[in-house]
């Protein structure tokens, strides 16, 4: 369904860039339901973060950075684990790879560029809308949510209305598929992804924990297969009672 026909009638979101956003803001918070109702307690499991219910939960971690000559290069979670001796698997956490809590010490390589916290990398996301779109038959019909509580939200952005899951708030935006890549941030230079993004028909949905360096994905196990095999991504299947803490490594005790 073509996305004018799909949102029409609904405020566009101005852009900083002298065009028209594609995203639309929402005037119903009511789409945004079912993932109210479908989260567990704040802060506990992955299930705290995606819906339950869906066959399948896939973990998608954000690369760090090292600097070689002139050049950025990702660095994944499995070097880290590599170079610390440590066990890479769908559970592993970041401090306790690097075995302290200051997850920012003695990382190998990584020249103070830890993993991006609570943004999508805009790199990993052209990888995960391509396999998102073939397990949706509603790419041009997508809503966005993004923390109302990030400083750099574009001033428009805040009159969107906003739904409450347990612990955070979200305004709520509408547009296709392929608008998951869009800047939500004020910040020209910089780059905010949504928090938490799905299709109108529930097939999947994305969610990027304001707190975390990872992406968790509900979907079908079809889509799981084809995360798993996307080379762009260090993905991994994980269980949706699994911890999301600091903690909750039982493979990498401190």
């Amino acid at each position: 369904m073509p996305q004018a026909a799909a949102l029409s009638g609904l405020p566009r979101l101005p852009d900083l860039h002298d065009r028209l956003s594609p995203l639309s803001l929402d005037t119903d918070p009511s789409p945004a339901d079912w993932i109210v109702e479908s989260l567990t307690d704040f802060g506990k499991s992955v299930s705290s973060i995606v819906p339950r219910g869906f066959p399948a939960y896939v973990r998608v971690f954000h690369h760090a950075h090292r600097r070689e000559a002139d050049e950025v290069v990702h660095v994944r979670w499995n070097e880290i684990a590599a170079a610390k001796r440590r066990i890479p698997h769908a559970g592993m956490q970041l401090c306790a790879l690097t075995r302290g809590d200051d997850e920012y010490a003695d990382q190998p390589g990584l020249d103070g560029q830890p993993p991006r916290t609570g943004s999508l990398p805009r790199s990993l996301i052209p990888p995960l809308v391509e396999v998102l779109s073939a397990h949706t038959e509603m790419q041009g019909r997508c809503r966005f949510g993004v923390w109302h509580g990030f400083g750099d939200l574009r001033t428009a952005l805040r009159e969107a209305p906003t739904f409450e899951t347990r612990g955070r708030e979200y305004h709520l935006l509408s547009g296709s598929l392929g608008d998951a890549g869009e800047n939500l941030s004020e910040i020209s230079w910089g780059h905010r992804s949504a928090s938490i993004w799905w299709p109108d028909d529930h097939a999947w949905c994305v969610a990027t924990e304001v707190d975390l360096r990872t992406t968790y994905i509900a979907c079908s196990e079809a889509c799981r297969d084809d995360l798993l095999a996307r080379p762009e991504l260090e993905a991994y299947e994980i269980d949706p009672s699994y911890g999301i803490d600091s903690r909750s490594d039982t493979l990498n005790p401190f």
